[in-house]
């Protein structure tokens, strides 16, 4: 899962991308990157958070009225600053790409391009790829000058050879950007406008915070299957290239997103707050004796709060977390994962001391911050600890870019509630229905008839998903874990 944001404009740029970026940063912890461009490509990208890699001497050079940012975080690997987006090419005409998302056949199009067109693919990272099939197929179609049509059959090529989910933002240099969302609209893409110069700014970007916090206005989503192109006179051309069922992910609004985002006419806080409803059903039904409702900070505080009010319970924030370490579920590896949860939480014993005590969390995953969080409330003194997940149980492997590769991984992939809970301490675990957290989310656009939610269903909605492709990741990120340990061990 990454950030990625694009700006056409007709002022500078740079303070827009940093800011920008700063607001996607909880998408991806591991590398940065900004591009910009008046008449040359700048670019400056970096392993580590936005603060830390961009600074006044390195800003001063990204020049221009147009650019591209990315935050990212690896799915598989050890995230080398070579995988970093942006990425540009110099012909033809130039042109630079940033994308969110995972390209299932990466390595079969990776080979494909150096055996019919000698092409090297230097990096591990998907976008690479896209941005050369679109270059290839964009000097096809027209050999002279672009046009909107050529641009959209570049895409439509694109859309037809990348197999998996992917929002890609596409700078063409003096020609103009186009973004694109994959035939399902799994991965997010927003556009807006900002009419408060002579002539407008546009902006696409991942979550629809950044656009608003930025200035920009008329935000909507770009259409799954759908490109926007504009050209170097600033006009807005659109079409639909594709047409598949609509599968966004369910995820971003459990986990990923920001609440005060807004995707596909969603607002992400709203939305927790459906799922803690719904899940309260799941607690008043269970009989439990419960004292007070802690949340897990931060995504699951709306939920809670729902919980305490429908129950008529006492809610307290009895986890004081620390801002300034990172989101450990998308920390690259477990042992980063696990040191950093202690230092993430720590409890306010007195609101523990002598209770039952609802944890309300958004899912467990590997178990590792939900044990620690039990660990940590029954040493400050409670009763009882029972533990809430308003999501279903997570049971299989992503494909489509979040960080949970291989079945093994999942804590409920062969166990049920009452084993989960002797796993990591809990004297109860609750899930959401599968079925009541589709709803939940759904319940603002009844126009989403489902969701892509393969992580909790094993069902894959691009329909492309082989046994092989899964047991290929699974070995991928096992060797990835050997290596880790082995790098551990050395130093």
């Amino acid at each position: 899962m990454c950030g990625l944001l694009g700006i056409y404009s007709t002022e500078a740029v740079i303070g827009k991308l940093y800011n920008g970026l700063l607001t996607l940063q909880h998408r991806g912890q591991d590398s940065a990157g900004i591009l910009t461009y008046d008449g040359h490509y700048h670019l400056k990208k970096g392993n580590g958070l936005v603060r830390d890699i961009f600074d006044e001497h390195n800003t001063a050079r990204l020049k221009g009225h147009i650019g591209l940012g990315h935050t990212r975080y690896p799915t598989v690997g050890e995230g080398s600053v070579e995988d970093a987006q942006p990425f540009w090419i110099n012909h033809p005409y130039g042109i630079a790409a940033a994308h969110n998302g995972n390209v299932m056949n990466f390595l079969e199009l990776k080979k494909e391009l150096f055996e019919k067109s000698h092409k090297i693919i230097n990096s591990d990272c998907d976008v690479e790829v896209i941005l050369n099939i679109f270059a290839e197929a964009l000097e096809k179609s027209s050999p002279r000058d672009v046009s909107p049509e050529s641009v959209f059959s570049a895409v439509r090529h694109v859309l037809k050879l990348v197999k998996g989910a992917y929002s890609v933002v596409i700078h063409i240099a003096d020609k103009g950007m186009v973004a694109f969302r994959d035939p399902y609209g799994v991965r997010p893409l927003l556009f807006g406008i900002d009419r408060r110069q002579i002539v407008p700014g546009y902006a696409f970007a991942s979550e629809s915070v950044t656009l608003d916090l930025l200035g920009f206005s008329q935000i909507r989503d770009v259409q799954p299957g759908s490109a926007i192109f504009i050209d170097q006179n600033r006009n807005i051309h659109e079409k639909k290239l594709q047409i598949a069922p609509f599968k966004p992910c369910i995820f971003e609004y459990i986990y990923f997103a920001r609440p005060d985002s807004y995707l596909n006419k969603i607002n992400v806080y709203q939305a927790r707050v459906d799922l803690g409803k719904k899940l309260a059903r799941v607690i008043k039904k269970s009989g439990l004796q419960i004292d007070v409702v802690v949340p897990v900070p931060d995504s699951s505080r709306p939920a809670a709060i729902e919980i305490a009010r429908l129950l008529k319970l006492r809610y307290r924030e009895g986890l004081v977390k620390n801002r300034y370490i990172g989101r450990t579920f998308i920390m690259p590896g477990d042992q980063m994962r696990e040191r950093s949860i202690r230092h993430k939480l720590n409890p306010i014993a007195a609101e523990f001391v002598g209770k039952n005590v609802l944890i309300v969390d958004d899912s467990i995953v590997r178990g590792n911050t939900s044990r620690s969080i039990i660990q940590m409330v029954r040493q400050s003194g409670a009763k009882n600890v029972y533990f809430a997940s308003y999501s279903a149980p997570l049971t299989n492997p992503c494909v489509y870019g979040i960080d949970m590769q291989t079945k093994a991984e999942f804590i409920a992939s062969n166990a049920c509630a009452e084993e989960i809970a002797a796993k990591i301490g809990a004297d109860r675990v609750l899930y959401q229905n599968i079925h009541d957290m589709e709803q939940a989310v759904k319940r603002q656009n009844p126009a989403i008839r489902s969701f892509c939610k393969a992580c909790f269903s094993g069902q894959y909605p691009t329909g492309d998903v082989s046994k092989s492709y899964l047991e290929q990741i699974e070995a991928e990120r096992e060797q990835y874990k050997l290596t880790q340990m082995e790098l551990g061990m050395k130093y």
